[in-house]
């Protein structure tokens, strides 16, 4: 390059970051600068790899990424985090040719430092503004520590236990999934994208992910477009609407079509249809997968699938780095597709800031600062309290009295600290969670606690019964934490089995046996199969996997110093053959209407069909009432919306709170519909005696569903409406008719 062309290029990309050019649009600046890009840089930007390497000892790899970032070969890097290191490899891409900065980007799942609850759990809480505040907190962590993008949430909707990643969602129902999908990010993205307290979210895994068949990861997905389209993609339509920055396609087929080369999601749904002017990244390695899935025959095919689909960045296959450049300049591939990615990848790097200031995240005073922080203790100790779900709680045995003189604590989970950070753990010292020994000894001062084992989560043999049995006797109540460890549920950790694991179960009936009243905490990432446990313990707590405060938070609990409120975003199966179950399933031809009677219906011969703990369910210290149903009118004209109202009154001597469920039915349809499904809840405070008057909506939007060749239609019809405190129990009924 000669001197003039020099100064012209340096000339042009001062202007492209100068303050005078914050007067043009980012389409401006981004076409500034992409004029200015050969062929390699361009592709440069589409390529994301891992940094573990890049901040390690000297390799082979460490030496060609370090290269290919110089050379303005990678667009984005991920697993490197801390302003040390995430400054120190943005100043390696600033000796590049254009100095385009780097995204850096991490699984921040349920918190950076601070450990929140895992996402199911938080769902658990149906409060939109806790999850939001969550969110938030892991955004400026992250943020402070040299992080533009999180790989959250996961709005995948999974009604399959078995499969290890419902850890991560927000269960089953698709109107509660959108609702928290919008929430997570709001959070981490804030009110605006740039500001360095907030990060760019992630829309994940696009789409049907939930669906693996037999619950295994990476599996196949076969479904109809109606239910593709009504249960699994508008939580991401919510993620769109709420201005996420990114979505990341997920492993699995869908109806034979790898979701890494599906044009259907990508092109025709997401950037068509939706009009998304985000970008998408692949999952970990998910175009090079396109060749044992037999849907390409090489590396150079996987690319020419992916980029014409509509994969915008190629996570940690490097089919792009090989291959995108000879599929261009050889024409197989129009260079219109990789214009197109460029333009997304840079918009986002505008968005933030980047090209003004590469280093604007990377900031020590800000991260030493951010990261001692002590307010963020009381946001994680919040969430853990709502997120927790108490399932029985028979004679009112809790909340257990402060008089209360001797307590067993029992069980493997008792001391557990690493554990109750679940998966997905970035940066948090464990050490510092908080047991629940600890947690129920700082809230029960006066009482005389004794701890046995009993046994561990694996163990196959009984020789610490005696030791806890004795315990037990010695007790005047006892708390036996029992469930999964934390490396049981999350990414590859399906299972067939959901029964305790080891002989926890064994352990609870013999400590049942000594005749003492047992509290069950139930610690775990999906829900589990206990029916003896059910069956038998005087209370049960379901606590997930709580983080930081998780032990604070069950001890509140358990004293009542916290009144349980959430309510299960799954449904608890009673065995794994009932798998899938879901409360919003169809009626079929032959129902079951009473239980005694289930000759030649759709019913198993050697279970009920409903199933343990349903939907929507969840117990308090106090009670509810509904009353005084009111519809707005009997009926409703097509396009406008039916407003209805009714009474909820804490009836109890404490206060509590509710969450207030609204599910209709469609009774008579083009399509058949489920027997109920979530249109809206709302979760209500109330001390004791007190009433409000609850007000829903019903929009023509929730009163509309999915026909292939139609699209999104409304019928007219009678609707039910059902209200109540969970999906199997409905305090009252009325219907309506649209016209």
């Amino acid at each position: 390059m000669n001197t003039i062309n020099s100064l012209v290029l340096i000339l042009t990309l001062g202007l492209a970051s100068s303050v005078s050019a914050q007067k043009k649009t980012i389409d401006q600046r981004v076409d500034s600068v992409m004029k200015l890009m050969t062929l390699k840089e361009k592709i440069g930007q589409l390529n994301q790899y891992s940094g573990r390497e890049v901040t390690g000892p000297a390799s082979d790899r460490k030496n060609y990424l370090l290269n290919d970032i110089k050379n303005g070969r990678v667009g984005s890097m991920l697993n490197v985090k801390g302003v040390k290191d995430t400054r120190e490899i943005q100043g390696i891409a600033m000796q590049s040719r254009l100095k385009i900065p780097l995204l850096f980007s991490l699984d921040v799942i349920h918190g950076y430092k601070t450990v929140f609850p895992i996402p199911l759990a938080e769902s658990a809480s149906w409060d939109m503004e806790a999850i939001r505040a969550t969110a938030r907190v892991a955004a400026e962590e992250a943020a402070a520590s040299g992080i533009h993008w999180t790989f959250a949430p996961m709005v995948d909707i999974a009604r399959d236990p078995r499969w290890g990643r419902v850890m991560e969602g927000a269960g089953e129902d698709t109107y509660l999934g959108a609702a928290i999908a919008r929430a997570r990010v709001l959070g981490f993205q804030g009110n605006k994208l740039g500001g360095v307290d907030a990060i760019m979210a992630c829309a994940k895994h696009f789409a049907a992910y939930g669906a693996a068949m037999a619950g295994r990861d990476y599996n196949p997905v076969d479904m109809s477009e109606q239910q593709l389209q009504e249960i699994y993609l508008p939580p991401f339509k919510a993620a769109a609407d709420a201005g996420v920055a990114t979505f990341m396609n997920s492993f699995n087929t869908l109806n034979g079509i790898p979701a890494t080369g599906n044009s259907h999601l990508q092109r025709d749904i997401l950037k068509g249809a939706w009009g998304y002017k985000g970008f998408v990244v692949s999952d970990w390695g998910s175009i090079k997968e396109m060749i044992p899935w037999g849907f390409a025959k090489d590396l150079n095919e996987s690319a020419k699938l992916a980029i014409e689909a509509g994969s915008d960045m190629d996570m940690e296959s490097e089919a792009y780095k090989k291959e995108l450049e000879s599929l261009v300049i050889g024409g197989k591939v129009n260079v219109k597709f990789v214009d197109d990615a460029v333009r997304r990848i840079l918009y986002k790097k505008f968005e933030l800031g980047l090209f003004d200031d590469p280093y604007k995240f990377s900031d020590e005073k800000r991260e030493a600062k951010v990261m001692h922080d002590t307010s963020y203790k009381k946001i994680a100790l919040a969430a853990a309290q709502k997120s927790i779900v108490l399932l029985k709680n028979t004679a009112n045995l809790l909340p257990l009295q402060q008089s209360t003189k001797r307590i067993a604590l029992i069980g493997p989970l008792v001391n557990a600290k690493r554990d109750q950070a679940g998966s997905w753990v970035v940066y948090a010292d464990t050490a510092n969670i908080v047991s629940v020994r600890e947690g129920m000894r700082a809230k029960f001062g006066n009482t005389q606690f004794s701890y046995t084992e009993g046994t561990s989560i694996t163990d196959t043999s009984k020789a610490g019964f005696g030791a806890a049995i004795a315990n037990a006797k010695n007790a005047d109540v006892v708390v036996m934490v029992l469930g999964e460890n934390g490396e049981m549920t999350g990414e590859s950790k399906s299972r067939t089995d959901l029964s305790l694991p080891g002989m926890q179960e064994e352990l609870f009936n013999a400590i049942k046996a000594t005749g003492k009243p047992v509290v069950v905490v139930m610690m775990a990432g999906r829900p589990l199969v206990f029916n003896s446990i059910a069956d038998k313990a005087d209370a049960i707590v379901y606590a997930w996997f709580l983080g930081d405060q998780g032990g604070n938070a069950i001890a509140d609990v358990l004293s009542g110093a916290y009144n349980p409120s959430g309510k299960l975003p799954m449904s608890f199966p009673r065995n794994v053959g009932q798998i899938p179950i879901f409360y919003n399933h169809y009626n079929t031809g032959r129902p079951v209407t009473k239980a005694t009677d289930i000759r030649y219906k759709s019913a198993y011969i050697d279970s009920p069909n409903d199933p343990r703990f349903a939907f929507g369910y969840g117990l308090s210290y106090t009670s509810f009432a509904y009353s005084d149903l009111k519809l707005a009118q009997p009926d409703v004209i097509k396009g406008q919306t039916m407003k209805l109202s009714f009474t909820l009154t804490n009836t109890g001597k404490v206060a509590g709170e509710e969450v207030a469920q609204l599910y209709l039915q469609d009774k008579v349809a083009s399509v058949v519909r489920p027997v109920r499904e979530l249109k809206d809840f709302a979760k209500v405070k109330l001390n004791p005696g007190e009433s409000k008057v609850i007000t829903f909506e019903l929009s023509p939007e929730k009163l509309s569903f999915y026909k292939e060749k139609l699209g999104w239609i409304t019928e007219p019809g009678v609707f039910k409406v059902m209200i109540g405190g969970s999906s199997d129990k409905v305090k009252l009924e009325g219907s309506f008719e649209l016209r």
